[in-house]
């Protein structure tokens, strides 16, 4: 396989595995809100978090281990694809059972989750095996990726999907395409069984978390969970936040609060742009600054959506959707390469899972439920009367917490000379 191909067929898996969360994740919130579900949306999003505590390092272990990385996201897809079809045709029932339909995408979930760590993996050994340059030509595959969520998301919400169940149908569809695709990929090497005296840990595949033992790698995940917390924040309540517009006369008719969706895919836009930025910054100020930079983003995206409106004030939730693409791509895409950068081949899947684990695991957990209890008093509690001043003040008080993580990072965190060469 020339280098050429090998590039081209790990475009298509990253726009397909993107395309299958952005075909419900900005609008599902809307769906549930519709339904009377709105007190609960943050369940559905923790939920992500939940499973990736367990999820993303279990099957990184398998793959590192076991089973070659892009035959096990073969397998992942197949199940969650199963299941959120099942949710989606189960939503569009007359009188639904919330439960169920909870159940099913639970376990769509819990299987998708762990596949964002593998297709990584299956990139990096890939690109590797290849003698390829991964912080120069990572990125601009990963990029197809959010091209991918981008589709997905004006699709769903052109097909006038945003407020049913049938986003999960359209998802579920993809994830099984992918599935079948991802048998196409390169072959992933596993270390198979290991010789006598590695150790308790490595007998079970546990080898990541001794990274733990580094001051300098652990200060980097504990960072990553209390970053991660804001990940989902927008992803749960941006649409439901953006088309509450819709029932105030003064903003019924405006662009953003007929296509919520189309407005917040300019945060995917910038991702796609940011994401080129990458190999730049990374090399000329190391992962600290670019770790900081993400978390003033957070702060400047949060603030934003709190000042802003449909109508005149637009231009602050465009300007809002544009820093995503800091926030987002500096941290994720960026920790991610910092992970692979600084761990051995052998344990490359375990780390990856590991970093899925503090930042989608504990951090998207704890920060969805968080952010469920600030909206569920300041907009969804019965005694609210003014909901537009409440989704501010929930925007305004996500804004602080991020601003308060940007000052104990760059007071704790610190990146060794090397890794800014």
């Amino acid at each position: 396989m020339n280098n050429i191909v090998l590039k081209s067929r790990l475009t298509v898996m990253n726009f397909l595995e993107f395309a299958v969360w952005g075909a419900y994740l900005t609008s599902m919130g809307t769906f549930l809100a519709k339904n009377g579900y709105g007190d609960i949306i943050g369940w559905f999003y923790a939920v992500q978090g939940i499973v990736s505590l367990v999820m993303p390092g279990v099957m990184g272990i398998v793959a590192d281990r076991w089973v070659q990385a892009q035959r096990l996201l073969s397998l992942c897809h197949v199940l969650a694809g199963g299941f959120l079809f099942a949710a989606g045709w189960y939503g569009l029932q007359a009188g639904f059972q919330i439960g169920v339909l909870f159940a099913l995408y639970a376990l769509s979930v819990a299987f998708y989750m762990p596949t964002l760590a593998l297709s990584n993996s299956v990139a990096f050994n890939g690109l590797t095996r290849y003698g390829l340059d991964i912080v120069k030509d990572f990125p601009p595959i990963r990029v197809f990726g959010t091209v991918g969520f981008i589709v997905m998301m004006m699709t769903v919400d052109l097909l006038g999907y945003q407020d049913s169940s049938r986003q999960f149908l359209v998802s579920g569809a993809l994830s099984l395409i992918l599935a079948a695709y991802s048998l196409m990929l390169p072959a992933c090497p596993v270390k198979g069984k290991q010789s006598a005296g590695g150790g308790w840990m490595q007998a079970l595949g546990l080898d990541a978390f001794k990274l733990f033992r580094e001051w300098r790698m652990a200060v980097f995940f504990i960072f990553s969970m209390l970053l991660g917390v804001s990940l989902q924040i927008t992803n749960g309540y941006a649409n439901p936040y953006i088309t509450s517009f819709s029932s105030l006369p003064e903003f019924a008719d405006t662009f953003g609060a007929q296509h919520a969706n189309i407005l917040i895919s300019i945060s995917q836009i910038s991702e796609t742009c940011c994401i080129l930025l990458i190999p730049f910054f990374l090399k000329r100020f190391g992962i600290k600054r670019v770790m900081m930079i993400a978390m003033l983003a957070w702060v400047l995206r949060f603030g934003l959506f709190g000042m802003g409106d449909t109508g005149a004030g637009v231009w602050m939730f465009v300007l809002s959707c544009i820093v995503y693409g800091v926030a987002f791509d500096f941290f994720n895409i960026s920790g991610a390469l910092f992970v692979d950068r600084h761990t051995s081949t052998d344990i490359r899947s375990s780390a990856q899972g590991l970093f899925m684990i503090m930042t989608n695991g504990l951090g998207a957990t704890i920060g969805t439920l968080s952010a469920q209890a600030v909206v569920n008093h300041f907009v969804f509690d019965s005694g609210v009367t003014d909901v537009l001043a409440g989704w501010r003040t929930c925007w305004f008080v996500f804004a602080a917490y991020a601003l308060v993580v940007l000052v104990l990072f760059t007071l704790l965190f610190r990146e060794s000379r090397e890794a800014t060469a």
